[in-house]
């Protein structure tokens, strides 16, 4: 069974986390990772995996971007998750799963993560796991402690259903 992750990362956070997950998913799946500005195909996997950061309560847009641009990020700010979901074709029982980061407050309303899912949703994905979160201290970074154990570990576990639904079939 092959899997995608596809991730939009502005400081690398987000990057690192999409790299754990790969691992995570790499005991049980060929795994093939790319940057969401790419516009990777989606038709060939079993699972996909899409993540980013939760940019003005949701996935981010160019005027986002292009304010982590100024705020220092040396990534592009082309085309991200927002756009690759848009010009994705429909994905009729595809098994998929979200994630994004997120600063660490108290409440922090809106989700990359939880946006993602309702359109993989809206495009036919059987969602395997809710909308993940992973924390950053700040705009920048760095990830807390402890989060790309936690991202490793959540990716073992996606890897681990598909193994049981393929059992199942």
């Amino acid at each position: 069974m092959k899997a995608l992750v596809v991730y939009e990362s502005m400081f690398g956070n987000t990057e690192k986390i999409a790299r754990a997950i790969a691992d995570g998913l790499g005991d049980v799946l060929e795994v093939t990772i790319a940057e969401a500005r790419t516009m990777p195909s989606a038709a060939e996997y079993d699972l996909i995996v899409v993540g980013g950061p939760t940019h003005a309560f949701g996935l981010s847009r160019a005027a986002t971007r292009q304010a982590a641009v100024e705020q220092g990020s040396s990534r592009p700010a082309d085309a991200g998750l927002r756009e690759y979901l848009d010009v994705s074709p429909m994905l009729t029982g595809v098994a998929a799963a979200t994630f994004d980061t997120k600063v660490k407050q108290r409440f922090v309303p809106g989700s990359a993560a939880s946006k993602a899912h309702r359109q993989l949703r809206r495009l036919g994905c059987r969602m395997l796991a809710a909308p993940q979160s992973f924390r950053v201290a700040g705009t920048p970074g760095p990830l807390l402690e402890g989060e790309v154990e936690r991202a490793r570990g959540w990716a073992a576990e996606l890897g681990e259903a598909m193994k049981t639904e393929r059992h199942r079939v």
